[in-house]
C-alpha cells in the first residue's frame, strides 16, 4: 500500500507540471516509453537499481539512457529525481498511476468486464454505452472470460461492481435458503 501512495504522489506531481505547461500528453508518452524500456531491458533495470554498483556510476548510466531517448527536460529531470530519491524502482507503478490520472483529466474511465462466454461486438458496445451513460465519461473496456461464472457478466468500474453472474445469483439463493427465506 505504501508503494501505491508513493507512486501516486510522484504521478500527481508530474500531472500538475503537465497541466501547467500543457504537455501532459507528451509526458504520458515519454513516461510510458521509459517504463516499458526499463521493464523490457532487465539488465538495464538491474544496473540502474542495483545498490552494489556505485550510485554515481548508476546515475551516469541512467543519464546516458535518458540522453539517447531524447526526452523533454522535465521528463529527464523527473527520472533523475526518482533515481536520486531512491524511487526509480517505482517507475512502472508511477506510470500506471500517471496513466489513470491523465485519463481522468480527459474524461476517460476504465472498466473491467468478466464474462462467462465470448461477448459479441454488439454486446460490448451496449455495455460500453451503458457505462458511459452511467459515469458520464468515455469508457474503455478490458474484457476477460471466466467460464466459472456459468453465465452473465461482472463489471467493475472504479469502486463500483455490477455483478450479474449466474454464479453469484446461485450463491445468493443458497444463502437465502440457509436463512430460511423464500426465494
Amino acid at each position: 500500500m505504501k508503494n501505491i501512495a508513493i507512486s501516486r504522489r510522484y504521478a500527481q506531481a508530474l500531472i500538475l507540471i503537465g497541466q501547467e505547461d500543457g504537455k501532459t500528453d507528451t509526458y504520458r508518452d515519454e513516461l510510458s516509453g521509459l517504463a516499458a524500456l526499463i521493464n523490457r531491458e532487465t539488465e538495464l533495470n538491474e544496473t540502474i537499481c542495483n545498490p552494489l554498483y556505485a550510485s554515481e556510476q548508476r546515475r551516469m548510466v541512467l543519464q546516458e539512457v535518458l540522453k539517447r531517448l531524447k526526452l523533454t527536460k522535465v521528463m529527464t529531470s523527473f527520472a533523475v529525481l526518482l533515481f536520486d530519491k531512491g524511487r526509480f524502482g517505482f517507475l512502472e507503478s508511477i506510470d500506471e498511476c500517471f496513466q489513470k490520472l491523465a485519463d481522468e483529466l480527459k474524461g476517460i474511465a476504465h472498466a473491467s468486464v468478466v464474462a462467462a462466454v465470448e461477448l459479441s461486438d454488439d454486446a460490448v458496445k451496449k455495455i460500453q454505452a451503458s457505462l458511459s451513460k452511467l459515469t458520464g465519461k468515455d469508457v474503455v473496456l478490458d474484457i476477460e472470460h471466466d467460464p466459472g461464472l456459468i453465465g452473465g457478466v461482472v463489471t467493475k468500474i472504479g469502486d463500483l461492481v455490477l455483478d450479474g453472474s449466474i454464479r453469484t445469483q446461485i450463491q445468493n439463493m443458497r444463502e437465502s435458503f440457509k436463512r430460511g427465506e423464500n426465494v
